[in-house]
């Protein structure tokens, strides 16, 4: 696994000031999503902004802040959480993160450039 591409102090300064703030674009606006996950320790459900793609049934997220982020943890931990995109609700399941020093050939581009500088967490989007 990388390290982290950016700061866990810049992390924390998302999550009290950023996220709160894009959690009301970005479930509309790619490419961000959001993703709804229960605490692993509270049960409290939590909604982190991301940036996502969707490459066929598949949805692709740029770990920046590495996977030991608590809401990574969280969505491996639970092997299941929604992702709000377009407006629309969809549960995914079978989480895992993908180490970037080893990008899979099936990711379109622009995940593909992401994943040469950070690990990535695929999921399977469930068809409902």
């Amino acid at each position: 696994m990388k390290d982290a591409l950016l700061p866990r102090s810049l992390a924390r300064f998302n999550r009290i000031v950023t996220n709160p703030i894009q959690g009301i674009w970005a479930p509309y606006l790619p490419p961000y999503a959001v993703i709804v996950h229960l605490g692993r320790k509270s049960g409290r459900e939590y909604r982190t902004p991301v940036v996502a793609f969707r490459h066929g049934d598949q949805l692709i997220v740029g770990l920046a802040y590495g996977a030991d982020s608590d809401w990574v943890r969280n969505v491996l931990a639970a092997g299941h959480a929604g992702v709000e995109r377009l407006g629309r609700l969809r549960r995914i399941d079978n989480p895992r993160v993908l180490d970037a020093d080893t990008p899979p050939d099936q990711l379109p581009g622009m995940a593909r450039h992401l994943v040469r500088r950070m690990d990535v967490l695929v999921a399977d989007i469930r068809r409902d």
